[in-house]
């Protein structure tokens, strides 16, 4: 499912492939979700997306389909 205009919490990575995670207000899923791990170019790109969100205070729409998060767009 789709949560648009979101804020980006939190975000955290460790330097293992493929390990990157955020905390978004305003989903239905609390605390750290994962950016599901499918390619290491997807999650280092949509950990990016977070992150710049994070740190100039602009909002995402986030895909969380099973608990884990898909994609990201900045807006």
């Amino acid at each position: 499912m789709w949560y648009n205009d979101k804020t980006v919490v939190a975000t955290h990575a460790k330097n293992g492939t493929q390990m990157c995670w955020a905390v978004i207000s305003g989903v239905p899923i609390t605390g750290w979700i994962r950016i599901k791990p499918a390619t290491a170019d997807g999650v280092s790109n949509v950990c990016k997306i977070l992150c710049l969100a994070q740190a100039t205070g602009r909002h995402v729409d986030v895909y969380i389909p099973s608990g884990e998060i898909e994609q990201a767009t900045l807006r």
